[in-house]
């Protein structure tokens, strides 16, 4: 048991210790003092404890719980988690669980993804502290999830349905001879660079894939298209 203590400490200190200016972590008499007293985390990089902790940190998140996302998010630091990883998940998080109600999210947790590899701990700490804190509390919007994995579902099982000829690009002279292009109508040759047209397969051509939201930004997307194609 002793041991065991001793060897948690070892590792909580070399985890919590920041290199010097040579790049070596000096574990002396105060480092060691200092580890033995505290706890050990309970973190594994890839066993449950690692899934237990984005998965919460994500809903918690998803559930516009700034507060909740920094204790996960410092478990995750404490245990060693890579924050890298947690750039990383943050990316997919914003256009997952925020998407178009803030489309900022994602230049945003991509910069902070940038910041992470070029400052590295322990200092990136505050990066990813400020990005969590943003998107627990941004509005939410799944709208691009839920349309993307609509039509990659409807593409799979019906993938030859054929592209309407007046969209096609009529390169040869057999092309032409085949109408590709006849009667497509540029949009920008009308008033408000706007001409209804149909752009889906025949067949589709009033499947809905993407549904926009009522929340944020995309509530004016959603006004937009709205107008356009109601009217």
């Amino acid at each position: 048991g002793d041991a065991r203590k001793c060897l948690n400490a070892l590792e909580l200190g070399i985890m919590t210790t920041p290199p010097d200016k040579d790049n070596v972590i000096r574990f002396n008499l105060g480092v060691a003092e200092e580890s033995i007293q505290q706890k050990t985390i309970v973190y594994d990089g890839d066993g449950d404890a690692h899934y237990d902790t984005i998965s919460a940190f994500i809903k918690s998140m998803r559930g516009s719980d700034p507060n909740a996302a920094i204790y996960y998010l410092a478990r995750m630091i404490a245990g060693g988690e890579n924050p890298e990883f947690i750039a990383r998940r943050l990316i997919i998080f914003a256009s997952e669980d925020i998407g178009l109600a803030n489309p900022q999210a994602l230049n945003l947790t991509t910069s902070t993804l940038y910041a992470v590899k070029n400052i590295g701990m322990p200092e990136s700490r505050i990066i990813l502290a400020e990005t969590t804190i943003y998107l627990a509390s941004s509005q939410k919007s799944n709208s691009s999830y839920k349309s993307i994995d609509l039509a990659l579902s409807h593409v799979k099982n019906s993938p030859d349905e054929k592209i309407p000829i007046h969209l096609l690009n009529p390169i040869t002279e057999l092309d032409k001879q085949k109408n590709f292009g006849k009667n497509y109508n540029y949009p920008h040759d009308f008033p408000g660079n706007f001409v209804k047209e149909n752009y889906l397969p025949e067949k589709i051509k009033n499947k809905i894939f993407y549904e926009p939201k009522e929340v944020g930004i995309e509530k004016s997307i959603k006004d937009r298209i709205s107008k356009l194609w109601d009217s």
